[in-house]
């Protein structure tokens, strides 16, 4: 079982999120504790009123949300019995028992979950104290939990499920998933797992999945403003559907932000750099063309992109190693690592014309290694919840430090 965690400052939002799933037939509200009816019997109105009342005997408390997901092993078969019991036993543990709270069940991915939301209000008026309540109460009600209820415990799915290795995945499509959803977990996994240095490298990574950063034309007030879309791809590469603001997604992952993770990584990838050099060069020792040099990359988790103009002449080489997670152009490697010196040891090694398209007459096969679970990885992150993250984001942030009187900084 996995449970994450957010706090927030809407009890409206959390519950209009649920019940709008509810309407759409992909959620049920199965539990209703402290609310003096069942599930059923209550409509929008009763339960928004039971927490409005709780949160307005503290209205300065501007945080006074909580919305949680408990997440089980695909393999589990849970019924709402269980599932309730489940609930109100986590619950009790991270010290919300008295609490009013709702359960959904959701059937909108692959794997069992349920959502919960409830108030910080206490019926005194006090807030309740959520801090460590992600690494401390949670993670230990979790463990217990697993135990008691027979479930699949976190830390042996985690082992089951590799890290996304993007060579063939099921691509977000446009029209199949929500787009803001399909944007945000793509791009926060990527952003956050992978080394890259430019926004060229990022979008290198983010194409195997449909996904690329715009920050629009040259001469445009976003560009000069330092605005960065988000957009779907087509399956010719052409941007569909309504592009994301970058400041829409919950990670932020603007372009000043990306620009500080391009100086970090900068030192970050360099301990990969000569283990991604030598694959390069073992590739093209097979002296057999582009292609059989594409395929001997692929099944070593990498991929090579090469960068054409507008009239269709390539200016430059990219390598992203999906194993290690890490982006280099090919003048990083090295001199000879470059898009023109790449393409002529490949042309004397007999291949056919510089795309990646080309053929040759005697094609090895190799082995893709690493795919395993790849449908799943991807779905999780088309499917993923929107409050999809371990602790809550107001225990994330740094405490601003108070100035004393009489001090200056």
């Amino acid at each position: 079982m996995v449970a994450k965690i957010i706090s927030g400052k809407s009890i409206r939002g959390a519950l209009n999120y649920n019940e709008n799933k509810v309407k759409q037939g992909k959620a049920s509200c199965v539990l209703a504790h402290k609310f003096g009816s069942v599930a059923n019997d209550l409509s929008f109105t009763n339960k928004f009123t039971r927490f409005q009342k709780l949160t307005e005997r503290n209205p300065k408390v501007k945080t006074n949300a909580l919305h949680i997901s408990l997440n089980f092993d695909m393999s589990e078969k849970l019924e709402v019995k269980k599932l309730n019991a489940i609930a109100q036993t986590y619950m009790e543990r991270i010290g919300f028992g008295e609490q009013p709270y709702l359960v959904y069940k959701h059937t909108d991915a692959a794997h069992p979950h349920i959502h919960i939301v409830s108030t910080l209000i206490q019926p005194n008026g006090k807030r309740k104290d959520i801090h460590n309540l992600g690494r401390v109460q949670s993670e230990k009600a979790r463990k217990e939990i697993e135990k008691e209820f027979n479930l699949v415990p976190a830390e042996s799915k985690s082992k089951k499920i590799p890290e996304l290795q993007p060579i063939e995945p099921a691509k977000a499509t446009y029209g199949k998933s929500e787009t803001k959803r399909t944007i945000s977990n793509t791009v926060r996994w990527v952003t956050q797992k992978y080394k890259y240095t430019s926004l060229p490298e990022l979008n290198a990574v983010l194409q195997q999945f449909n996904v690329i950063a715009d920050r629009g034309k040259d001469d445009t007030q976003m560009f000069r403003k330092k605005g960065l879309l988000y957009s779907l791809l087509d399956k010719n590469g052409k941007k569909i559907g309504i592009p994301i603001k970058a400041s829409a997604i919950y990670s932020k992952p603007t372009l000043p932000w990306l620009e500080k993770q391009f100086k970090l990584n900068e030192a970050l990838r360099q301990p990969f750099k000569e283990k991604l050099k030598q694959r390069i060069d073992k590739g093209l020792a097979t002296g057999k063309g582009i292609a059989v040099f594409e395929k001997y990359l692929a099944a070593c988790n990498t991929i090579m992109l090469l960068r054409q103009n507008d009239e269709g002449r390539i200016y430059g080489i990219t390598f992203v190693d999906n194993q290690h997670k890490v982006v280099f152009n090919g003048s990083d490697l090295g001199k000879g690592y470059g898009a023109k010196a790449i393409l002529e040891r490949l042309n004397a090694g007999g291949g056919s014309g510089t795309g990646g398209a080309a053929t040759t007459g005697n094609q090895e096969e190799f082995e893709i290694s690493g795919s395993i679970g790849i449908e799943q990885v991807v779905t999780d992150l088309t499917e993923a919840k929107q409050f999809d993250y371990s602790l809550p984001e107001a225990l994330k942030r740094k405490r601003k430090k108070k100035k004393r009187k009489g001090h200056s900084q």
